[in-house]
């Protein structure tokens, strides 16, 4: 059973839930430099072992593993301690937020040993797992083309401060879960160009930087992908347009993964077109808590796939390497936005003296 410490108890809600949920976790301890949110968490999960002194968790030698849900630019300071004291580590998109302190956090888990996982939540959703499954299984043939996009009407998301600051950018919040997608399909992405722009809404609240996007991939072997981004406008009914789409066309079927509502549809190779969707007890246990805006099944998913991981000795994916490498394709596309032309990943990449993107990529 893997021992956990969680830190950061905003979207730790869910690790929480997910944690005290599985058999195969034993969570020790919850920290968050507020404490009201610690005792907040403490009385709404009947759990009363937390602490506001991430020091506290790492000097314990009862936790195997810190479970990290802070601020983006705070993880590699996060994952750093984590490693020194000895602990595995879990650590929400992005994995850091610029390259960095890449290579020396790459030499420390190589120094510590120890197991680094990027929680991308959304591979470890139901329609997501069994597109991966059929994919995997020739369902759908030789992959051509990939598209994956992430369209939500977020404008309340403008109410708040710290949204509206410089360093804020959906580039990095929103579009890393479907640019994820794409590298878990097509891995060795070669170059990437892109056009974004503040919309009117977005203008007039006071945000900094581009809320609509819209990218094309260039893989290695020539293949192409698109992802969009698009995230202060209204969308259309959730019967007719998805929050978070994943569409593989293959070369003999294509399929559709939806999120949030738990629908898929595939094509298979034997022409079958085949729609499946997810009944209450599934929708219960992804979502546990108010509306959407937490998702505890899929944490509980990929804590367990982790923790078989530990015991079983295999990699648990996306680790280390391929959660840098998906940083530095965002920062590319950073990049592109900024110069209206195409970059290429490995000049990304030499600018920080980090290995090919090849080394950097999930083997599953």
């Amino acid at each position: 059973m893997l021992r956990l410490g969680i830190l950061g108890l905003g979207e730790g809600r869910s690790t929480i839930s997910a944690a005290l949920q599985s058999k195969k976790i034993e969570l020790k301890t919850i920290c968050d430099v507020n404490e009201a949110l610690c005792k907040q968490r403490a009385f709404e999960f009947g759990f009363d072992s937390y602490t506001t002194r991430y020091e506290d968790m790492l000097e314990d030698p009862g936790i195997d593993a810190i479970a990290i849900y802070t601020p983006d630019h705070l993880h590699a300071d996060h994952v750093t301690k984590a490693l020194q004291h000895d602990k595995h580590v879990i650590c929400t998109k992005p994995f850091i937020d610029d390259l960095h302190d890449a290579k020396a956090l790459l030499d420390l888990q190589q120094q510590t040993g120890k197991k680094v996982f990027v929680g991308q939540s959304s591979r470890f959703f139901e329609p997501a797992k069994r597109q991966r499954r059929d994919f995997e299984a020739g369902e759908i043939g030789e992959l051509i083309t990939i598209e994956s996009s992430y369209h939500a009407d977020h404008r309340w998301f403008l109410d708040k401060k710290w949204a509206l600051e410089e360093s804020f950018k959906w580039l990095y919040g929103g579009l890393s879960h479907p640019v994820d997608f794409i590298r878990w399909y097509m891995p060795a992405i070669e170059e990437v160009m892109g056009y974004g722009m503040i919309s009117p809404n977005a203008r007039k609240a006071g945000l900094k930087n581009e809320d609509t996007m819209h990218f094309i991939f260039k893989a290695a072997d020539g293949r192409i992908a698109r992802v969009s981004g698009v995230y202060t406008s209204p969308i259309q009914p959730a019967y007719r347009e998805s929050g978070m789409t994943t569409v593989l066309r293959g070369t003999d079927g294509a399929s559709q993964a939806d999120y949030h509502e738990l629908r898929y549809a595939i094509t298979d190779k034997t022409g079958e077109e085949k729609t499946i969707t997810w009944g209450d007890s599934t929708i219960k246990y992804y979502f546990r808590f108010e509306g959407q805006s937490h998702h505890a099944g899929e944490y509980q998913n990929y804590l367990e796939y982790f923790a078989d991981s530990i015991t079983e000795g295999f990699t648990a994916y996306p680790d280390m390497c391929e959660g840098i490498g998906t940083v530095a394709l965002l920062q590319a596309m950073d990049k592109s936005l900024q110069t209206g032309q195409p970059v290429k990943i490995a000049d990304i990449l030499a600018e920080y003296g980090l290995p090919s993107l090849g080394a950097l990529t999930s083997r599953k």
